[in-house]
């Protein structure tokens, strides 16, 4: 680094310091809003215990040498909720705008546009490798495990160190598309009740050039309709208590991370509420959820319905379906489970 990085750097290290001691259970990236800079400045600055190695770009490379890693902790979080799984990172597929990973345990959507910076991240004993976008928000991070392959780690590190240090440039994330004044037509259900698979939804949303909120608004009842914000929590009990197998999907601009199967032990901390299992944690603020949806989409292998959370600008917090694959129609017990909380009958 110049002296006038080091000196940013070291100025940030006392700031986190000072805050770290003022409030010790807070999170690096909380830090970084009180201090007003991003996350991925006070991983660059080494704050706390934090040793940290920039790796080179494009993250696509990294991401295709993470299953060398064995099994691992992927995380994904938005503003409001965590989602936490191990695994092995399988099945990779990382392109120059798109990217997925099909394993059974980890199972990701990647969207590279807005990727920039990746550290290799040593905080006090605990390794990691983060994954940053342009304004340095965190995307995606991937943390070692006592089942993890240590030697593979330091070879990553060894492979795409960056040869000198250097200060990581941000910019302004692009400004998302203002749909708020697009008005819906009748051609939305019709197009709606056209869909083969739950993918053509967002191609629908492009078609229409209309928000996520704004198409379940129109839709009509049967196909769409909102719900009380409490049923976040109460699904999560419902699915535990029936024994459901169920996908957790959470996400941000960069990726979407999606957990399959049954769960069991959950608890309510202050304003989160949580799934606890060894494999999969889900961390879920429901005091950010400003609406909620059962969404009901028909595809060729029969109706899908879904529960969508909100928070207040308009942003997906976290999304969950019956488990089910494609070909496979969708489980009858997770579609009573949703009729059962509709006021209105959905289509079928």
């Amino acid at each position: 680094m110049t002296p006038a990085y080091e000196q940013q750097a070291l100025a940030l290290r006392e700031r986190y310091k000072q805050l770290k001691e003022e409030n010790p259970k807070s999170r690096i990236r909380n830090l970084a809003a009180l201090i007003g800079v991003s996350e991925m400045e006070l991983v660059a600055a080494n704050c706390g215990e934090i040793q940290a190695t920039l790796l080179k770009e494009p993250a696509q490379d990294i991401f295709k040498d993470l299953g060398s890693l064995g099994r691992v902790m992927a995380l994904t979080r938005n503003e409001w909720c965590v989602h936490e799984r191990h695994g092995k990172y399988e099945e990779i597929r990382a392109g120059k705008t798109m990217g997925i990973v099909l394993g059974p345990d980890i199972d990701l959507r990647m969207f590279f546009g807005n990727w920039k910076h990746t550290y290799a991240v040593n905080d006090g004993g605990r390794l990691s490798i983060q994954f940053f976008d342009t304004a340095g928000n965190a995307i995606h991070k991937v943390y070692m495990t006592d089942e993890s392959d240590l030697a593979a780690y330091r070879g990553l590190l060894e492979k795409y160190a960056h040869p000198g240090p250097s200060w990581p440039q941000t910019s302004p994330t692009p400004a998302k598309e203002d749909l708020s004044s697009s008005q819906p037509t009748p051609a939305l259900r019709t197009d709606w009740l056209a869909m083969k698979d739950t993918h053509d939804f967002f191609g629908l949303l492009n078609k229409h050039k209309l928000s996520r909120l704004s198409a379940l608004r129109a839709a009509g009842p049967d196909l769409a309709q909102e719900v009380s914000n409490d049923l976040a929590e109460q699904v999560l009990q419902d699915v535990a208590e029936r024994d459901i197998a169920f996908m957790c999907f959470v996400g941000n601009d960069g990726m979407i991370q999606i957990h399959s199967g049954p769960v069991k032990k959950l608890m309510r901390m202050g304003p989160w509420f949580n799934v606890l299992e060894p494999h999969f944690n889900l961390h879920l603020d429901t005091t950010a959820i400003a609406s909620t949806w059962i969404v009901n989409k028909p595809s060729k292998d029969g109706w899908v319905t879904s529960l969508e959370c909100f928070a207040q600008n308009g942003d997906m917090i976290v999304q969950f379906f019956g488990a089910r694959k494609p070909g496979i129609p969708e489980l009858a017990s997770w579609r009573e489970l949703l009729v059962g909380y509709c006021p209105l009958p959905l289509a079928a």
